[in-house]
């Protein structure tokens, strides 16, 4: 599909800067740090909540569930009132149920705060890759969505690990108010360095059309392939984030120390992956990096599999674990540009379902892991091995529509790509 000659013009104007790169890290950064922060609390909320275990867990499920509903909701109000007015109201209440969750006196007006914060703060997460996608298509979204990936990779690594060394100190108020705090600093950071990438007179120009058009491309087979395929990969990341403690503690039987050191050994094996992958994409293109990506995850897992199954020592599965999640770094920027740019006149609404697909999956295959009790790694196995073939038969749908060079995304790109997107640079 071509691009319109006055979606040409309404994407030169803003350009994806570093700092937008980072604002849309610290807006990804909202749900890793809003779940896994204050885990290590959960025993001192209790107690002093008055509250039965089961209460304060729902705690946790009350934000996933309102973060998977958001997306929805916030993806196709952007796509018809523009991104950064939704946006900044997004991030404005996810501070103020933020607030309210750290004062909550009762797991009652808890739970009620943490579903409004789910809600909100999915304003910043599906916002902030549909400002991306506004902004480029093709080798260069993949380029910026891996850059994205880089700096939200973060997330998942710090969140955990400052929660258990401040636990005891701050207490989970105090956890709760750091995530309030960097809801703070989200919002000063979106009004400096967001623009407005979908203007009043495009949304005015082509709104009928254009939506009718995009309902058509979210059922496109490169957007249905290419949402699935990253969904389905990003699950088996979290069956493997969900099972890490029992498995690195409880079946290999490591220390807390030794197993924060090689839950971000992994992390950071994963963040340089996915550097490489904005170099690679330019270079070789799109689907030829995340086939690479998929392809790897899904031979790390089958060695995985087969390890569990021979009753090999669980030390020797770090080595496919490690294999497996550090190839998702060619995947998660490559397979999400893939997605957006298949639903051009409907960016909102693409990133909303490729986001609420994500969390559901999450959700689901986190007590999936658990099935078998914490002597075993076979529930572990066989969850990421089925999303992982999952994702790869899903990634073959997008080939009837990627290009003779391997990239995906408008004819108008591959031609005029520098002139929609300066490169990114972490030192700009």
């Amino acid at each position: 599909m071509t691009v319109p000659a006055s979606a040409g013009a309404r994407v030169r104007a803003p350009r994806i800067t570093t700092a937008l790169i980072v604002t849309a890290g610290l807006l990804a950064a909202a749900a890793p740090f809003a779940t896994d922060l204050y885990l290590p609390a959960f025993p001192s909320m209790a107690e002093q909540l008055d509250a039965s275990t089961a209460q304060v867990q729902l705690s946790l499920t009350a934000f996933l569930i309102g973060a998977g509903v958001g997306q929805l909701v916030f993806g196709p109000l952007s796509d018809r009132w523009g991104r950064r007015g939704p946006l900044v109201a997004g991030v404005v209440i996810f501070v103020l149920s933020s607030a309210a969750a750290a004062l909550a006196p009762t797991v009652g007006l808890l739970i009620a705060a943490r579903v409004v914060q789910g809600l909100s703060g999915a304003a910043g997460m599906v916002i902030g890759r549909t400002v991306i996608a506004d902004l480029a298509h093709g080798k260069e979204a993949a380029t910026a969505f891996s850059a994205l990936m880089i700096v939200g990779g973060a997330a998942p690594v710090v969140a955990p690990v400052a929660g258990s060394l401040l636990a005891e100190s701050l207490g989970w108020r105090g956890l709760l108010w750091i995530v309030a705090g960097l809801g703070v600093v989200s919002l000063i950071a979106v009004l400096i360095a967001v623009p407005e990438t979908h203007p009043r007179a495009a949304r005015a120009a082509s709104q009928a059309s254009s939506m009718r058009a995009g309902m058509r491309e979210l059922a496109s087979r490169q957007y249905v392939g290419a949402t699935v395929a990253f969904a389905f990969a990003f699950a088996t990341m979290m069956a493997y984030i969900s099972a890490s403690p029992f498995l690195y503690q409880g079946l290999m039987g490591l220390g807390t120390v030794a197993y924060g050191v090689l839950f971000g050994i992994n992390a950071l094996v994963l963040m340089i992956v996915s550097a490489a992958a904005m170099k690679l994409a330019g270079r070789l293109g799109v689907r030829r990096v995340a086939r690479w990506g998929l392809t790897g995850n899904l031979v790390g897992i089958l060695a995985l599999v087969a390890l569990v199954v021979a009753g090999a020592p669980a030390l020797w599965l770090i080595a496919p674990i490690l294999v497996a999640v550090g190839s998702l770094g060619f995947v998660f920027g490559t397979v999400t540009a893939m997605a957006m740019d298949a639903v051009p006149d409907a960016g909102g609404a693409a990133s909303a379902v490729l986001g609420f697909l994500q969390f559901a999956l999450a959700g689901l295959v986190a007590p999936l892991v658990g099935l078998g009790g914490e002597g075993t790694a076979v529930p572990l196995a066989i969850t990421m091995l089925v999303a992982s073939v999952v994702a790869t038969a899903a990634f073959g749908l997008t080939r009837e529509t990627a290009g003779p060079s391997g990239d995906v995304g408008h004819a108008a790109d591959e031609t005029t790509g520098d002139d929609l997107l300066e490169p990114v640079s972490v030192n700009a």
